[in-house]
């Protein structure tokens, strides 16, 4: 990362008029989504008809495109080195795959004890991490970029061969601890490493043919200086549209049942607050500099809601109340996790130096 990165906030967001409204497009792309949704109701059906299996083809598209181009910027050659550093992967394991998934269990039970289709969804959504959206946001934190890509790729692996068994643990152990009758889910390995392989695997494989492909046939300062700069923006484009298809398919809903929405919503913003506090504090006391601290954090903070998503539709339906709370955990994540991006450059500027800003990977 260069030396510009850890300018002022005010010279931060030079670079493009996208980059510098972004949070305004970003709501703007929310509002246009749910009103498609609601002034064309037939829109949804017609977006919908682009789907294979529990994979919606377009929205499929936006979070590949949107993952290629900070995968483009990963230095893979340096994931070994910012891997050894077994303090701070340790307690980001726990906090992420111990504390995060009773967290968010605890906050289900406590606010949707009433509304069990909306609390099952909600607990299926705490259990794996991020793997698609963690990337952007840290891009847009300047967090480091081989540690979120090496915390993705391990992450990763965890839930192909852990989710069924937490599925197992959180929905029929639990719940009936908690006096709550339990209930069967079965998702097979197999179905996780195919949610995984698409959202994660294609964007990775992409970028690693084109990044060492154009290096070796180019060179590095064309990579950089060229290529770079020209498949930058395409995050961020793809994020809107993402946005858009995202809102413009619960549009209606959104707009008839917003005590729902509001249901869904609170626990998932409490969940994401505590998560990214306490793993950016955590972080720093292990002594993680920014950039690591950032990566640390919204892998946290953020969940694998196309996972959810994927596996609410499979269990329980494409019209579940467990599927309509998948759908809605994206739709507050966006702008949760754009405001957490704030949050981690105030928390930079209060907790951090210049000196402990690294100036370059």
């Amino acid at each position: 990362m260069s030396a510009n990165n850890c300018t002022p906030a005010a010279n931060r967001k030079k670079l493009s008029f996208l980059d510098r409204f972004l949070t305004l497009w970003i709501f703007a792309a929310m509002l246009i989504g749910i009103a498609i949704g609601y002034f064309i109701p037939s829109s949804s059906s017609f977006i919908n008809s682009f789907s294979s299996g529990t994979t919606n083809i377009p929205l499929a598209i936006g979070l590949i495109l949107m993952m290629y181009p900070p995968l483009t910027k990963v230095n893979f050659a340096q994931i070994p080195k910012v891997l050894s550093k077994p303090k701070i992967l340790l307690i980001s394991f726990f906090i992420t795959w111990i504390v995060g998934p009773f967290l968010m269990f605890s906050l289900a039970v406590l606010f949707l004890r009433d509304y069990p289709d909306y609390m099952t969804g909600l607990i299926i959504i705490g259990l794996a991490p991020c793997i698609a959206m963690v990337i952007v946001w840290n891009e847009l934190a300047e967090g480091n970029r081989e540690l979120v890509a090496g915390l993705v790729g391990i992450n990763s692996l965890l839930q192909v061969f852990f989710f069924s068994l937490y599925a197992y643990f959180y929905v029929e152990i639990m719940l009936p601890l908690f006096g709550i009758k339990g209930l069967s889910i079965n998702i097979s390995i197999s179905q996780i490493a195919q949610t995984v392989g698409i959202y994660l695997g294609i964007p990775f494989v992409a970028a690693v043919i084109s990044r060492y492909s154009l290096i070796k046939l180019k060179g590095e300062e064309w990579f950089k200086n060229k290529f770079l700069p020209i498949v930058s923006p395409i995050t961020l484009i793809s994020l809107l549209f993402t946005i858009i298809i995202m809102f413009s398919l619960k549009g209606s809903t959104i707009v008839s049942i917003p005590m729902d929405v509001l249901r869904i919503a609170i626990p998932l913003v409490i969940f994401f607050a505590i998560m990214f506090v306490l793993m950016f504090f955590a972080g720093k006391f292990a002594g993680a500099n920014y950039e690591d601290n950032a990566a640390l954090s919204f892998t946290a903070s953020g969940n694998n809601f196309e996972l959810a998503i994927a596996v609410s539709i499979g269990v329980f339906g494409i019209n579940s109340g467990q599927a309509f709370a998948g759908v809605i955990g994206p739709l507050v994540e966006v702008p949760a996790l754009i405001i957490l991006v704030q949050l981690a450059f105030w928390f930079r500027k209060k907790y951090y130096t210049p000196k402990q800003i690294p100036t370059n990977l």
